[in-house]
């Protein structure tokens, strides 16, 4: 079966842009609305001095929505004029340095940091400890206690609030793939959502890549996205 990237290589007359930008909107949270809840209101609460736990970190499986979480925080800090920094691990270290003209900040993939890296972070959030206007809010594939960094980092990272993200349910997939479609205006036979998760990827991610090329695939041949459209357009791209 072709892969999302393989799907989206050929070039196909008609580029529509990628997916639209990782909001809160558009995050499906179902099992994981607590943290979503305490996330929204994070920019706001902060700024205001009224955040309470102003350490966060977020765990979970690939897939679990992780990366789009922080996302949405610095979008959700933009509109309320805020100042946000993400982080990642291809960042040089003096882009790690506290500035106190920024509110929040969010670390990506902690768990994938080299040491130097690591004592920047642990430095980080001491620094945002100090510093009442200011919240940090990492993300790791486990547990902080099982997350694979320094023993001071670690313990850092479990002070705060800490939040597993369970991943969607194929329902929830299915109901999520409908709802990214209708943003799209994009018109989704019945069916094509539980084929799509039955038969194709089951991490978001992948199925969205494939939703995407589906919307260029069938604007550009003024036909609707119907179960053979999309048997068509991977049969096509494996040709």
């Amino acid at each position: 079966m072709t892969r999302p990237s393989a799907v989206r290589a050929k070039q196909l007359p008609l580029d529509l842009g990628g997916p639209p930008p990782p909001t809160f909107d558009n995050f499906y949270a179902d099992a994981n609305r607590e943290a979503v809840v305490r996330l929204r209101g994070l920019p706001e609460a902060v700024h205001n001095e009224q955040a309470g736990d102003r350490l966060i970190y977020l765990w979970g499986e690939p897939g679990s929505g992780r990366s789009h979480l922080l996302h949405a925080v610095c979008d959700a800090a933009a509109r309320h004029g805020l100042g946000c920094l993400a982080l990642t691990p291809h960042h040089a270290l003096q882009a790690f340095a506290f500035d106190p003209a920024l509110t929040l900040y969010t670390v990506d993939d902690v768990d994938s940091m080299n040491p130097a890296q690591q004592i920047a972070v642990f430095n980080l959030i001491n620094e945002v400890r100090a510093h009442t206007r200011s919240a940090i809010i990492s993300a790791g594939a486990a547990a902080p206690l099982a997350t694979g960094v320094r023993e001071d980092l670690r313990t850092r990272l479990g002070w705060g609030l800490v939040y597993q993200l369970h991943p969607l349910s194929d329902t929830d997939k299915m109901a999520a793939l409908t709802q990214a479609a209708r943003e799209r205006g994009l018109q989704l036979s019945p069916e094509v959502p539980q084929w799509l998760v039955t038969h194709y990827y089951r991490d978001m991610p992948s199925l969205m890549a494939l939703l995407d090329a589906l919307d260029t695939y069938s604007l550009e041949r003024k036909r609707a996205v119907t179960l053979p459209l999309v048997r068509e357009m991977l049969a096509e791209m494996q040709g």
